[in-house]
């Protein structure tokens, strides 16, 4: 049940293919998808960091330097799996197949959730830490009493593994044997606190034996083996082997949101080694020294990218009218009488602010 002593890895950062013990590298078609999603993803992130810094966005948590987990992981589930994601798995969400200015519609400060979870089988992202572990267990506890074939994936940070929601849902998981895969991106960082300010273990990934659920630590820069992990415990929780828990080694290459400033707790250098571990380049140099990439098929794909990045500029690039009513309209399916009460206070007060004076 204990995690490899190294991460998992099919992909080295030269882009070469080495052996993996129990991991099987994916079909070449899956590989071309993973290359083409993480263009798109890294696309998107640098133009919703951009939309920020222009006042469109009330605050954005970027996620780029971990593309080959974002998507990696979400390629690798079923149509009827469920997502379970946090404030920075846009990208993943994207990947889902969410209208990316639904997406963002939540960092907009328009709603708490801007789409339909039950369309995308996309959970709303979590702010607070690891409050989506419970959730998720107790869908897919649900599910399996219904007979239904679906399995959550939980996304959560290195942080979130310090709260006690992760730990009351890894226990609740393990002891119902209910088919969730906890996915850990361990970025380095919870804002400005290092991993070994946290915790003492060898890994995160080691935690899941205290619980009686099977550790795995793979490469979080190596979208192959991070597919390959999540797909091979999906397959394993749909028939029935239980949870697994997955740690991703990976980094984050902006800060925390754009209200941080990371050079106060991380130095260039340290940055900058990450950088030359860039994810989307490996993935490219392997793809590229096996003929299955060329350089009309990155520029095509390139001009996709920009004109994805268009298109959400010119969508994004208009004010909404909000109606404060809202905050009280859509808490529950029928509105209690406390709720309607404070509607109609702040009609009331509203209405009362715009008289003359």
């Amino acid at each position: 049940m204990l995690p490899t002593e190294t991460p998992l890895t099919l992909l080295d950062a030269d882009g070469r293919a080495v052996p993996s013990a129990g991991l099987d590298m994916p079909a070449d078609d899956v590989l071309v998808a993973l290359h083409r999603h993480m263009v798109l993803a890294r696309r998107f992130d640098t133009q919703a960091m951009a939309l920020t810094k222009q006042g469109r966005l009330a605050v954005y948590p970027s996620a780029r330097g971990q593309e080959a987990s974002e998507i990696g992981a979400v390629l690798a589930l079923r149509r009827a799996d469920w997502l379970f994601p946090t404030y920075r798995d846009s990208m993943a969400v994207v990947c889902r197949g969410v209208d990316p200015v639904e997406v963002l519609t939540l960092l907009r400060g328009d709603w708490h959730c801007g789409y339909d979870p039950y369309v995308h089988r996309v959970a709303p992202q979590c702010t607070p830490l690891a409050t989506n572990a419970p959730h998720a267990v107790g869908l897919a506890h649900a599910a399996r009493l219904k007979g239904e074939d679906s399995v959550a994936l939980v996304m959560l940070g290195d942080g979130a593994t310090s709260e006690g929601d992760t730990h009351a849902a890894l226990n609740f998981a393990a002891v119902w044997q209910a088919p969730v895969v906890f996915f850990v991106q361990n970025n380095g960082y919870a804002i400005s606190v290092p991993l070994a300010k946290q915790t003492a273990a060898p890994s995160l990934a080691h935690k899941g034996i205290g619980y009686g659920i099977p550790g795995v630590l793979v490469d979080g820069n190596d979208a192959a083996a991070v597919y390959a992990a999540v797909r091979r415990a999906v397959t394993s929780a749909a028939a029935g082997g239980g949870p697994v828990l997955i740690e991703a080694l990976t980094y984050r290459v902006e800060a925390h949101t754009n209200a941080d400033d990371a050079t106060r707790y991380r130095d260039t250098a340290e940055v900058d080694g990450w950088l030359a571990r860039d994810p989307l380049a490996r993935l490219r140099l392997h793809l590229a020294g096996r003929g299955l990439l060329d350089e009309s098929a990155v520029a095509g794909l390139d001009a996709e990218a920009e004109a994805q990045a268009a298109a959400l500029r010119e969508r994004m690039n208009t004010d909404t009218a909000a109606d404060p009513a809202d905050l009280c309209r859509y808490v529950y399916a029928e509105q209690t009488q406390s709720l309607h009460w404070q509607q109609r206070e702040l009609a009331w007060e509203l209405a009362a602010a715009e008289e003359p004076r």
